[in-house]
């Protein structure tokens, strides 16, 4: 019995992959050994986050970098940093930010829920352009001049959702942010792999970047990474670590914070809640030279193995099966189901039948109004691949 099961939380299959909702991905033998070590032992989270800094910086090539606890909480953290700069009056009344810049310009079509951690800082956002093509109005998306026409008094910078879809060019949005002195906030979160994102995303001239931590770089699953700019990195740190001392005691790395941009000692900031533990923190940077050092890409034969064994139980079906296979050799493979006429109503039932069942298991969904369910092998063993294809089997016998 798991210790999940004991506190009567029954164990499921996980066949959607990295998503926060079912626990991240996977965290290798070596980040969960670092995590135990970094647990039994004390040091300062300020000089640690400072050696974290100076780790992640040779990954990302950038000056700097701070472990969050989680992508999200960098966007907070970021835009915090942004609006308040060192300004010890600012940091105190955030989230309120009456009286200086406050907003942020994104593309209207790069909304999403997640932007609510940008606004939980007291930013507020400023659509521009339009999602023509998704409304079926046009074939133009949104272009580098709304952004400048959007600029007033009261913006603080932009903040742009990094895909490999995404429009405007990152490189054109950042030139013309740096002809008015805006900085830049990149969320990248799910971006990685391929891992050349990890430099080439920060290298488009970014003055911050976000990346999850436990997804692709598998370590712990609340972890994530703000890497960019010492002075916004000193700012934003600021803000997260714990401030209870003295003045004149509090002494933090320099290459972390500027203390000489400081005329006193900050109190408590709104990332305070947004706090990362030392193990936490010493697993992610373990996970991350994993990630970077291409670790994970030997598990790709396995992976596509995993999937195979479905695709053999499944032919006495009528789903049909296709292996996506990517070939930039980091990515692993996914598996198409598509249910007979890829009717959504019978895919929405399949998924449905098999989150009900003993053991429930998850499927990626977000295809499920093509008829199509996707199975992600990451989070997954050969056994688990058999259940899955076991109880497709059972549920189609019954139709």
């Amino acid at each position: 019995m798991t210790i999940y099961e004991q506190l009567g939380v029954p164990r499921i299959i996980n066949a959607c992959g990295t998503v926060t909702r079912l626990g991240g991905a996977p965290m290798p033998a070596a980040v969960l050994d670092a995590f135990i070590e970094g647990a039994g032992h004390w040091v300062s989270l300020e000089q640690l986050q400072a050696a974290a800094s100076k780790r992640i910086a040779g990954h990302t090539g950038t000056e700097a970098a701070l472990v969050t606890s989680g992508a999200a909480a960098a966007l907070t953290l970021a835009a915090a940093a942004i609006m308040t700069d060192h300004d010890l009056g600012r940091m105190e009344r955030l989230p309120q930010t009456s009286g200086y810049a406050n907003e942020f310009i994104m593309a209207r079509e790069q909304r999403s829920g997640y932007d609510h951690a940008v606004r939980a800082a007291g930013a507020t956002l400023v659509e521009v352009g339009f999602n023509e093509i998704v409304s079926n109005a046009g074939v133009r998306r949104t272009e580098t001049w709304e952004y400048e026409a959007a600029i007033g008094e009261r913006t603080a910078g932009i903040l742009y959702c990094f895909s490999r879809h995404s429009a405007p060019p990152l490189n054109e949005v950042i030139e013309m942010a740096r002809g008015h002195s805006l900085p830049v906030i990149v969320d990248a979160a799910g971006e990685l792999p391929p891992r050349s994102n990890l430099r080439d995303i920060p290298a488009s001239g970014a003055d911050l970047v976000a990346f999850s931590g436990g997804k692709a770089i598998r370590g712990p699953q609340s972890t994530g990474v703000l890497c960019g700019r010492r002075r916004w990195i000193s700012a934003a740190a600021l803000q997260m670590l714990d401030m209870d001392d003295h003045f004149q005691l509090w002494d933090p790395p320099a290459e972390l914070i500027d203390r000489k941009k400081l005329t006193g000692h900050p109190r408590h900031g709104i990332g305070r809640g947004l706090k990362v533990s030392k193990e936490e923190i010493v697993a992610l940077l373990v996970a991350l030279d994993l990630f970077a050092g291409g670790a994970y890409d030997s598990e790709r034969v396995e992976q596509r193995e995993r999937l195979q064994t479905i695709v053999d139980q499944l032919q006495k079906t009528t789903i049909e099966c296709q292996i996506r296979d990517p070939d930039d050799g980091e990515s692993w493979p996914t598996l198409e189901l598509a249910v007979p006429q890829r009717d959504p109503q019978a895919a929405f039932a399949l998924c449905r039948q098999l989150r009900n069942g003993t053991p429930p298991i998850y499927v990626g969904h977000g295809r499920l109004h093509e008829g199509i369910l996707v199975v992600n092998p990451l989070c997954i063993d050969r056994d688990d691949a058999r259940l899955v294809a076991d109880q497709i089997v059972a549920i189609q016998s019954l139709v």
